[in-house]
């Protein structure tokens, strides 16, 4: 075996009283607030049911925000009073007269904003949908004039600074964004990009986009892809420029965004993001598509931003973000999986379980992502009021091991007493460390037994780990936590 170097102590100290102050702090900062969810209400569809029912549906979920893709008068209505905030749209037809016309754009604002405003909580409008990705080139130079129109008309309605708005881009938008520090805006778009991006600044509106890692793994299906996607435990994927680790494609993408934006000079801009989902079927000829990956990819997204731990570039913040959708369009062209969206049905059950439902949610606190569920059940487990304990299962590799590790405690949770010198450093082992995460992790997530799946290599016991001896050969542990080096912004070596 390979002779570790080991570093001071006097850098353990200091690692571990950084970590210490950055867990008090984002201690004080859950009791204090919640990272809001949203979701997309698409109506390209035959059978939704009335916007009543819609908004009962939300109000008994944790959904704080809706983004319309249109400005609905009768879902508009339905949603008053309900405390939930609300995104609307002006079509991309409406963009050319917008644009030309400031009397347009006043008339527009009278007509779906005033009648409702402030009952319901209107906080956005967005203009048009991916526009600067349409290949229409006068749309795209029009885009800027309609939404500075619509400023104004806001601003003379007395609802400037109390309303934004923005437009909705596609990740096509950047030429280069991987690694996610090269991340660069298509020069093709000129100053048309930089105007947009200044009227954010200007506004204090954010800079909304449309990640998706489904789409990123149907271009790299490959099962380390797919983990990575689905906020798995994986190997993770280290960015040349920074050092940094990535664990999860939606990071790298938001990242990567960013990135862009701070090329261009406006670090100040917040990022929203206004579409980002997994369909639960598709076409015979699809890949990703299935109940299991998408249940993994929204719960596991959902429990990551109530985690606050924020992205690399962005930590200890969640960015807002809209799920697609709240329901199927089966009016929708293209693939199968394009109506495949929905998280409820159209008469309001849920297509699968994501804890978005005040009473399904398992209790937990707000540090730590569930766990994909696995692609297999999961071996008889005990009942969830015996006592249990997560733990890897017999055979599994170092190799498996160490990601198991790495994810876990990338994920926000304290993992400082497995750090040299402290409370359970001993005994040194890889097995020993990551059955510890592994556990801490199941444990604070409200010991769901999906929480502790890791791809299959851990199971529940009924025995207490520091009962078991050994469940893997002893390998000295090469500590490289993408928490504490998100924190840190420096990369642990040992």
């Amino acid at each position: 075996m390979a002779t570790i170097r080991q570093p001071s102590a006097f850098f353990f100290v200091f690692l571990l009283h950084i970590a210490h102050v950055a867990i008090s702090l984002s201690s004080s900062l859950f009791a204090e607030s919640e990272s809001f969810i949203g979701v997309n209400y698409g109506q390209v569809a035959d059978n939704l049911p009335p916007p009543s029912a819609t908004a009962k549906l939300l109000q008994s979920t944790s959904i704080e925000k809706v983004r319309l893709y249109g400005a609905d008068p009768a879902i508009i209505k339905a949603l008053a009073n309900t405390g939930i905030e609300i995104v609307i749209g002006a079509g991309s037809g409406d963009i050319p007269a917008m644009a030309s016309d400031p009397n347009f754009a006043n008339n527009w604002i009278n007509s779906n904003v005033i009648p409702y405003y402030p009952s319901s909580k209107i906080i956005l409008i967005t203009v048009g949908n991916e526009v600067m990705t349409s290949g229409d080139q006068n749309l795209m130079t029009q885009l800027l004039p309609a939404m500075q129109n619509l400023q104004n008309a806001l601003d003379s309605a007395s609802l400037g600074g109390k309303i934004k708005v923005s437009t909705v881009h596609s990740m096509a938008v950047l030429k280069q964004s991987e690694p996610p520090s090269s991340g660069s805006f298509d020069p093709s778009f000129g100053d048309l990009m930089k105007g947009l991006l200044g009227f954010n600044s200007a506004t204090g509106s954010p800079f909304t986009i449309n990640p998706y890692p489904f789409f990123a793994y149907q271009s790299d299906p490959r099962p380390e892809t797919l983990a990575f996607c689905l906020f798995q435990p994986n190997s993770g994927r280290v960015d040349s420029g920074t050092n940094i680790k990535y664990t999860n494609m939606f990071d790298a993408q938001v990242d990567a965004v960013r990135s862009a934006m701070n090329s261009m000079g406006f670090k100040n801009v917040e990022i929203v993001v206004a579409e980002t989902g997994w369909p639960y079927k598709g076409d015979s000829n699809e890949v990703g598509p299935s109940v299991e990956n998408a249940k993994a990819y929204n719960g596991n997204l959902i429990s990551y931003l109530r985690s606050m731990v924020g992205t690399p570039l962005m930590p200890g913040k969640s960015i807002d973000t809209y799920l697609f959708a709240l329901y199927d369009e089966d009016l929708k062209p293209g693939a199968g999986s394009e109506r495949s969206f929905g998280l409820f049905k159209p008469d309001l059950t849920m297509v699968y379980d994501v804890g978005l439902s005040k009473t399904s949610q398992a209790p937990s606190t707000p540090k730590t992502p569930v766990a994909p569920a696995p692609k297999t059940p999961v071996a008889p487990a005990p009942k969830p009021n015996k006592a249990a304990w997560c733990v890897p299962k017999a055979g599994v590799s170092d190799a498996q091991l160490q990601a198991n590790l790495d994810y876990a405690c990338g994920q926000g949770i304290d993992c400082s007493p497995i750090l040299p010198g402290g409370s359970c450093f001993e005994p040194n082992t890889l097995a020993s460390h990551a059955t510890y995460a592994m556990n801490l992790l199941y444990q604070t997530a409200g010991r769901n037994p999906s929480t502790c799946d890791f791809s299959q290599t851990a199971m529940l016991s009924t025995s207490n780990p520091k009962a078991i001896s050994s469940v893997s050969p002893a390998a000295k542990v090469i500590y490289h936590f993408p928490w504490y080096i998100s924190l840190l912004s420096v990369s642990l070596v040992i």
